[in-house]
C-alpha cells in the first residue's frame, strides 16, 4: 500500500521586544540563571499583569504579512500546564479568540507552488527552561525565559513532504526576521516548531493518528525527523499495529524518534478566560496605520532586484536571504548607482569573508561608502580585480580606507604596456615548458603563464593587457 505524509505545524516565534509580554523586565538572551525575573513574570501572588502594546503590534504586523484576518476583539486566556518551568502553573494564551485567524503562505518546491493555510496566530507568554545537571543527577530551573512575548503560527495539516516544511519555515523566517518582529535564532530558542506527523492511504479520506515532536530548532533536525516518523509508522500499520497519539523526542544522536508522553489534547489544559487582562479591541485605524508602515518583504524586493537592477532571479535570491545582507547592497547602490557590480562585491567578495570569521549578518559593521570606492576605482581603471579583493579584505577586517591603502601600497593599476612586455618575455624565458605545452594545444598552460605573469607585476597589471599581450608573443 502507498502511503502519503500529512504534517501540521506549530511554529513558537520569540518576539524582539525589549520588555516581557506582562511586565518591565529585559527579554534580553542568556544572562545569569533567574535574573531577568520579578514578581509578575515568577507568579508571585497579589500581582497583576500589564499588557505590553509592543506584541500587540508584532502581531498584526505579522497577521497582515501572512494574509491573515485581523480578530477586532481578542482576549486571553489561562492554559493550566503543571509543569516546573512555568511557576504560575499556568500559561496565558489565547484559545477562543486569538488575535489572528484565516491566513496563507505560498511556498514553491521543485518549481511547483502551493498555498499552505495558517489556522491562527496567537500571543502568549513562553515558560522557563529546564537545566539538566547530569553530574549531580539533577534538574535545575532558569525562569530568565518566562514572560517573553512568542507568537504561535499554527498552520493547517496542508504539508505532504519534509521538504514543503522546510520552503514554508524558510518562508516564514524570512518574512519575520523582515518585518523586524523577531529575530528567529533558532540556535537560541526564538524559533521552533512543533511537528505533527500522520500517515495515510492515498486516496483516503480521513488523516491518520498523530504524533507530535516538541521544540523542533533546526531545519535539518525537523528534515530528518519527519522522513524517519512517516517511516516509523508506516512499518508498523504493515505489521498491523496501530500508531499511538503521543509526543515523542528527536534524538539527533541516535537519528531516531522516542516516545516522551501520551499527547495532551485541548481539554487536557482546562482552558478558562483570563480573569487579569481586559479583552484588547483593535481599531481598523490601528490596522491601518499598520498596513501602511510595513517595510518592503522578501519576495517583493527580490522581484524589484531583477526588474529595476536586471540581476537574475538567483543573485536577488543570494542578495534578499537576509534583511542586513540586502540593506548593505542597496545602500552601496544608492552611492555608486552600479547595481551590476554591487551584486558581485556583496555576495562575492563580502560573503565570502563574512563565512571565514563567522560573522552573521546582524553583525556587519562595513561602511557602504567604502565599498563603492572600491567600485569606483574598479571601473574607472584604477585597480584590477585581484587587488580590489585584498583592498576588500582590508576594509572588511581592518575598515581601512580604500582610497588611501591603494595609494599608500602603490596598488595602482599598471599603465605601462612596455614593463607588462618586458615582464612577459622573461615570463616566457623562464618557462619553456609551458610555452611548449601551449602551442601543442594545452589550454591551461597560458592560464600559468598569465599567472606567473600577474605574480610577477605584483598583481597590478590590467589582466586584458597581459591576455593581449602575452597571445601576441606566444603566436
Amino acid at each position: 500500500m502507498n502511503y502519503q505524509t500529512v504534517v501540521g505545524l506549530e511554529v513558537h516565534v520569540e518576539l524582539a521586544t525589549k520588555t516581557k509580554i506582562f511586565c518591565g523586565c529585559t527579554t534580553e538572551f542568556g544572562g545569569e540563571p533567574n535574573t531577568h525575573v520579578c514578581p509578575v513574570c515568577s507568579g508571585m501572588p497579589g500581582v497583576l499583569p500589564v499588557l505590553n502594546k509592543k506584541v500587540v503590534d508584532f502581531a498584526i504586523r505579522a497577521g497582515l504579512a501572512l494574509n491573515c484576518d485581523i480578530t477586532r476583539v481578542n482576549k486571553f486566556d489561562r492554559k493550566n500546564y503543571f509543569y516546573p518551568d512555568l511557576p504560575k502553573a499556568y500559561q496565558v494564551s489565547q484559545l477562543y479568540l486569538p488575535i489572528c485567524r484565516n491566513g496563507k503562505v505560498e511556498i514553491e518546491v521543485d518549481g511547483e507552488k502551493k498555498h499552505i493555510g495558517i489556522h491562527e496566530i496567537h500571543m502568549e507568554e513562553d515558560a522557563g527552561k529546564l537545566v539538566h545537571d547530569p553530574w549531580d543527577d539533577c534538574t535545575l530551573v532558569d525562569y530568565n525565559r518566562c514572560g517573553v512575548p512568542l507568537l504561535e503560527i499554527v498552520s493547517e495539516p496542508d504539508f505532504r513532504s519534509a521538504d514543503e516544511v522546510i520552503a514554508y519555515l524558510t518562508k516564514l523566517r524570512d518574512t519575520l526576521m523582515y518585518l523586524g518582529v523577531s529575530d528567529c535564532k533558532m540556535q537560541e530558542g526564538s524559533m521552533r516548531a512543533d511537528v505533527n506527523i500522520s500517515v495515510m492511504p492515498v486516496g483516503a479520506s480521513r488523516f491518520g493518528t498523530r504524533t507530535e515532536l516538541k521544540n523542533m530548532n533546526s531545519f535539518k533536525a525537523i528534515y530528518r525527523a519527519i522522513n524517519f516518523e512517516t517511516a516509523r509508522q508506516i512499518e508498523i500499520l504493515e505489521n498491523g499495529g496501530k500508531v499511538v497519539q503521543e509526543t515523542r523526542r528527536w534524538d539527533a544522536n541516535k537519528d531516531a524518534t522516542f516516545a516522551m508522553r501520551s499527547k495532551e489534547n485541548a481539554q487536557d489544559y482546562r482552558y478558562f478566560p483570563e480573569p487579569d487582562l481586559l479583552p484588547v479591541e483593535i481599531g481598523e485605524d490601528w490596522i491601518q496605520y499598520t498596513r501602511d508602515n510595513m517595510p518592503e518583504l522578501p519576495e517583493a524586493k527580490r522581484a524589484r532586484y531583477v526588474s529595476e537592477y536586471n540581476l537574475s532571479d538567483y543573485d536577488a535570491s543570494v542578495l534578499t536571504s537576509d534583511r542586513d545582507i540586502a540593506r548593505v547592497f542597496e545602500a552601496v547602490v544608492d552611492i555608486c548607482g552600479n547595481p551590476r557590480e554591487a551584486c558581485n562585491m556583496v555576495t562575492g567578495e563580502m560573503m565570502k569573508l563574512m563565512s571565514e570569521t563567522s560573522t552573521l549578518p546582524e553583525e556587519l559593521e562595513i561602511d557602504a561608502a567604502k565599498i563603492a570606492a572600491i567600485i569606483e576605482m574598479i571601473t574607472s581603471g584604477k585597480i584590477n580585480r585581484n587587488v580590489a579583493k585584498d583592498v576588500f579584505a582590508e576594509v572588511f577586517k581592518n575598515n581601512v580606507d580604500p582610497v588611501k591603502y591603494v595609494e599608500d601600497n602603490s596598488l595602482g593599476m599598471l599603465k605601462d604596456d612596455s614593463l607588462v612586455e618586458k615582464t612577459i618575455e622573461e615570463v616566457l624565458a623562464n618557462n619553456a615548458k609551458s610555452v611548449e605545452d601551449y602551442r601543442s594545444g594545452k589550454e591551461k598552460a597560458f592560464g600559468f603563464l598569465v599567472g606567473q605573469t600577474m605574480k610577477a607585476l605584483k598583481g597590478k597589471a590590467d589582466p586584458q593587457t597581459v591576455n593581449r599581450i602575452l597571445k601576441e608573443k606566444l603566436q
